[in-house]
């Protein structure tokens, strides 16, 4: 039997989707090495975050009151007496930008082995955890030969959680050091290019090749902007300085969950797949009737983008260029 700690985020006052991700995850694999699921929440409203992650299969949330936003020191401090105090064997932290900053940190601290970007996860006597390699074209099983452990979880490989839970709320007096804190946040600043952030749409255009020439992205763009979605692209655009890196979607871009997520032009490579296969609608529109964009579409138009786009820009009542 072994127990399971998995560490919430959140963003300028906002609990992130990896969240409710981290705790599915969690409870499957709590579930499946027979334990408990605790849940670890740090910095900002506790209170109110805690209310939010109250869900089923969480047995136990642990919140620190600490801090208002992320911050390595006291992240790598709190979760390492967390680890201790819960008697966890398995350490879950999303793999994102700040989960990626203190999870290394925490396996030294703790001098337990790290597996990251995790896809899947299984418990046979052991942890198993599933990841991906060679830019994603091979899955492989790792068999973790230690009782203790830290996987860091990608997002969009697990459906959040949404159903309400009777979890246990209970303050943890971490002890920090402050003279280990070497830094704090003053505040945040848009990098450029950031006009929006891909991550929290709820509609998105995508366009690929198919476009063929810079100047026909307008075409796309008036689409986009007829039915109110935001535009991204796959990573051949970008590297072409067509678009900017903030639009990019896929493995080396922005792993995206909105409901609506249209591909236009635009094969499927794995790579890219990667980054938008957790939407809840996929609409594609390729000329290859046997692309790998279909196999994952939920609704398919095999035909040129360049008759397709302006029939559905009219359709919705707006007006192709």
């Amino acid at each position: 039997m072994s127990d399971v700690l998995a560490i919430t985020e959140h963003r300028q006052g906002e609990l992130r989707d990896v969240s409710h991700e981290v705790v599915t995850a969690g409870s499957e694999l709590a579930e499946a090495a027979g334990g408990d699921l605790h849940l670890g929440v740090i910095g900002g409203d506790v209170d109110a975050f805690a209310d939010a992650v109250n869900l089923e299969g969480v047995d136990t949330i642990h919140t620190v009151d600490e801090g208002e936003e992320f911050n390595h020191d006291i992240y790598t401090q709190a979760v390492e007496q967390l680890f201790d105090a819960t008697g966890a064997s398995l350490l879950l932290i999303p793999h994102t930008v700040n989960g990626m900053d203190y999870a290394p940190a925490v396996a030294g601290k703790l001098d337990v082995p790290v597996v990251t970007d995790a896809i899947e996860l299984g418990y046979n006597g052991g942890l198993e955890v599933t990841r991906e390699m060679y830019g994603s074209k091979v899955e492989t099983t790792v068999d973790v030969d230690s009782d203790e452990a830290i996987v860091t979880t990608r997002p969009a490989e697990w459906t959040p959680t949404e159903a309400d839970g009777d979890a246990s709320v209970e303050a943890f007096d971490a002890d920090i050091d402050e003279s280990a804190v070497g830094s704090t946040v003053t505040g945040f600043e848009e990098a450029a290019g950031g006009d929006v952030d891909l991550s929290e749409s709820e509609f998105i255009v995508s366009i690929g090749r198919g476009i063929e020439e810079e100047e026909n992205l307008e075409l796309v763009e008036a689409l986009a902007e007829t039915v109110g979605a935001d535009l991204g692209s796959s990573r051949p655009l970008v590297d072409n300085g067509w678009l900017p890196k903030n639009r990019q979607v896929g493995q080396s871009g922005k792993v995206v969950t909105p409901d609506v997520y249209i591909a236009i032009g635009i094969s499927g490579a794995v790579q890219h797949v990667a980054g938008m296969k957790g939407a809840d609608t996929i609409i594609a529109v390729n000329t290859d009737p046997s692309a790998p964009i279909f196999d994952i579409a939920d609704y398919g138009a095999v035909g040129d983008l360049f008759d397709v786009v302006p029939a559905l820009i009219e359709e919705f009542g707006g007006e192709a260029p």
